[in-house]
């Protein structure tokens, strides 16, 4: 059972690292982790415009 729960803890753990702006989303049923789900945003800066 712990190498089960190693294995969430490091998924969760690699998609928190794996993303600059967005969110980790953890689902959790009768206390047991059942999904993981990541939302990553993609930001772009834009080029000032000289007037």
């Amino acid at each position: 059972m712990s190498s089960d729960k190693d294995s969430i803890e490091k998924h969760i753990l690699e998609a928190i690292r794996g993303i600059k702006y967005g969110a980790v989303q953890v689902m959790v049923h009768d206390s047991r982790v059942v999904q993981v789900e990541k939302t990553e945003k993609l930001r772009f800066e834009l080029p000032k415009s000289s007037q």
